[in-house]
């Protein structure tokens, strides 16, 4: 089983949570969520085990699927 809840940032998370806002910023919406999608598959590609990116995936989908 994929552990998808521990915290591996730390006080890091708070730091890289900001920037990522800070990222978005100026942006129009569907830039930004060009941005979100090329972010996601630049840290898919670096995680690279297909596993864990599709815990993940459904991990994100629980919240719409209410």
């Amino acid at each position: 089983m994929i552990d998808l809840g521990s915290d591996r940032l730390g006080p890091s998370g708070d730091l890289f949570y900001a920037e990522l806002l800070q990222a978005h910023e100026g942006l129009s919406p569907e830039d930004s969520a060009r941005l979100n999608v090329r972010l996601v598959l630049l840290l898919a590609n670096q995680i690279g085990n297909l596993d864990a990116l599709r815990a993940a995936l459904a991990k994100a989908k629980e919240r719409f699927e209410r």
